[in-house]
């Protein structure tokens, strides 16, 4: 399911309870943020991200904005951009692929950049490459084309996972490989460790078997468990780790936690450029990778006359065409930036607001005392990243339409994101949808649109069904942003859901 956000018509008393709540004073501002930091003392050791805030993200406030969608992507500092046009104006770069003075310009840059990802994440060169991508889902998508799948082979992934992900299953069973989810708990979504066992023992010896898992769910904040990667690694499955909602807000140590492919966007962990991801792959594992094509760029001789072709060395053979070698040292820059900041300061931000929303979300109560808000995912900070997944209930237990509440949150200058964002397993489950929900619904919406397959599901459930919120915080997210939005939430309190809206 995906979220499509159309001009709604709000009703007078939405917009009038909104405006009501988002002006009134909570009491002492001052009073309240000085409670909140005795509650979340390691708060206080991230003042200097306050600091930067007002220097280099003064437009968030200047222009009243409340980002809380830190998982769709990350927010640049503007001296990222300022150093980025500093160094692109200060010489002459050309396409890498020649000796010329400014091809070898623009390739001293790519390069440099690539040995700070190796160290950025403890990332031993003789151990791991390098591989720019166009993002996450380029990443997975190398993998998925080039891992040998056959009939000997298996594809084990868990129900939480991105599509990007879930994608993988198609090249797999082109191939005659099996395809197995691993089932995920409720209420914490988190995954069956004792099925995931079981089914780790069935790698197929001498096989090829592949496991893929979210380090951090991208719908429900939930972090699995990245001891997973060694055991699986034991049993004889490789490990496809997706580390892109992970690394904005974590450490990531590859001298600790060694997967053999790592996908990540970059755009995701300090907002700028977007554009580039990348593959960290175990160079034993880059061997074993067979691509279905060849490129410019990946291939050290090509005959039209015979069919003869030699593939490059390396991450070469799988950087197709010209990297994006103007955009590509901004990496560098904002790396850089993240290591400035420094990533415990910012975990320990998250951590501190990602627990205050949970409080306040978990106690607010219609005058029935029924609760305002579901939570799909844990309800503590415990073992879970700055992202929440939630609806909003009426007092009768009867969902809002995310699009109702997205379109209030858009009026009071909120940005946060509603639909299933691209984890169908994840929402799958946390709405108890079952199989055959889900091909009648298929079939009864046909031709199928969001549209028409909400309705079918909502008819089918006798429940108003359009997926999920889901708001998230990061690097400069402050008490003020989310102070501000639990009063919007306050808002929907002993009002009535309209139901599904047309």
């Amino acid at each position: 399911m995906s979220s499509h956000s159309p001009a709604l018509e709000i009703d007078g008393l939405y917009a009038e309870k909104l405006a009501a709540c988002l002006a009134k004073a909570e009491g002492n501002g001052t009073a309240d943020e000085a409670d909140f930091c005795r509650r979340y003392p390691d708060y206080e050791h991230t003042r200097h991200l306050d600091a930067l805030r007002a220097a280099q993200y003064q437009r968030l406030d200047a222009l009243k904005h409340v980002y809380l969608d830190y998982t769709g992507g990350g927010l640049y500092a503007s001296s990222q951009v300022e150093q980025h046009h500093r160094l692109l104006a200060a010489d002459v770069y050309g396409n890498p692929h020649s000796f010329n003075p400014t091809s070898l310009a623009a390739t001293h840059l790519v390069e440099k950049t690539r040995e700070t990802i190796h160290e950025y994440f403890h990332a031993d060169p003789d151990e791991y490459r390098i591989i720019f991508t166009a993002n996450a889902s380029g990443a997975l998508k190398l993998v998925g084309e080039s891992y040998p799948f056959e009939n000997r082979g298996q594809y084990m992934l868990t129900f939480d996972n991105h599509n990007s992900v879930n994608g993988i299953r198609e090249f797999a069973r082109l191939h005659g490989a099996n395809v197995n989810y691993v089932p995920i708990t409720l209420p914490d979504l988190r995954m069956d460790a004792a099925a995931l066992r079981e089914m780790l023992a069935q790698a197929i010896p001498g096989g090829n078997n592949l496991f893929a898992y979210p380090a951090q769910s991208n719908f429900s904040g939930v972090q699995h468990d990245l001891t997973w990667v060694v055991e699986a690694r034991e049993r004889g499955w490789d490990v496809l780790l997706d580390c892109a909602a992970y690394l904005p807000t974590n450490r990531f140590d590859l001298r600790e936690c060694k997967p053999d492919f790592a996908t990540l966007s970059f755009y995701k962990m300090f907002g700028y450029p977007t554009g580039i991801g990348a593959l960290i792959v175990r160079r034993d594992k880059l061997k074993k990778l067979r691509r279905p094509w060849f490129a410019g760029g990946t291939v050290e001789i090509v005959s039209t006359l015979a069919p003869v072709f030699v593939r490059a060395e390396d991450e070469a053979a799988f950087e197709d065409g010209t990297v994006n070698y103007l955009s590509i040292p901004a990496v560098e820059i904002g790396l850089r930036h993240l290591l400035e900041c420094g990533m415990d300061a910012i975990h320990s931000r998250v951590v501190a607001l990602t627990g205050y929303l949970l409080d306040n979300m978990t106690v607010l109560r219609h005058s029935n005392g029924s609760p305002l808000v579901q939570i799909y995912g844990p309800t503590t900070s415990e073992g879970r990243g700055g992202t929440i997944a939630f609806n909003l209930l009426d007092e009768r237990g009867e969902m809002f339409d995310v699009r109702l509440v997205e379109a209030l949150a858009n009026q009071a200058h909120i940005s946060l994101r509603t639909g299933c964002f691209c984890n169908p397993g994840a929402g799958e489950n946390a709405f108890h949808l079952t199989r055959q929900n889900v091909e009648e619904c298929s079939v009864a919406a046909a031709p199928v649109t969001y549209e028409r397959y909400v309705a079918a599901l909502s008819a089918t459930t006798g429940h108003t069904v359009t997926g999920a919120i889901r708001v998230s915080v990061g690097i400069v997210s402050n008490y003020a942003d989310v102070s501000y939005f639990v009063r919007f939430l306050r808002s929907f309190l002993d009002l009535e859901s309209p139901g599904l809206l047309d």
